[in-house]
């Protein structure tokens, strides 16, 4: 893992796999493509100078595509349901949500969090997440 990206982080889940097993070379490509995309949901549901309020609704099947989370926040799960995650160490994890878990992070100067999030449960997966704008790192652009 980069000495940059978060390798203390409580990240949910239990590995999978690491070493980038079973990455195609089209996820390989999208992290690298996507390795400073700001967008960390699908619908940014309200901005102020303090916050960014993101939704997260994923069907049976659908994804986020890789994006890269520098600011500190929290995602709370509404619904339960189970997730594939890629992070940008090459490693896979899985993850059961049950309704209201919540995890928070925290990032020091230079450090992200680089990953996507694909629903391979049976029921549409629904997260709130909030970014704080006055973490060590500056936002990122969210136009990429």
């Amino acid at each position: 893992m980069s000495t940059h990206e978060v390798d203390e982080l409580p990240l949910a889940g239990e590995p999978v796999a690491d070493g980038f097993h079973g990455w195609s070379p089209q996820l390989r490509e999208e992290f690298r493509h996507n390795a400073f995309n700001g967008q960390v949901g699908r619908t940014l549901l309200s901005e102020t100078e303090r916050v960014r309020v993101w939704e997260i609704r994923l069907a049976p099947g659908e994804r986020v595509p890789a994006h890269r989370h520098v600011l500190d926040y929290f995602w709370t799960a509404v619904t339960g349901g189970r997730s594939r995650q890629h992070t940008g160490d090459g490693t896979t994890r899985e993850v059961e949500y049950g309704p209201g878990e919540t995890r928070h992070f925290s990032f020091r100067p230079g450090q992200y969090l680089l990953h996507d999030l694909e629903n391979v449960g049976p029921t549409t997966l629904i997260f709130t997440t909030v970014e704080f704008k006055d973490s060590d790192n500056a936002p990122l652009s969210l136009g990429s």
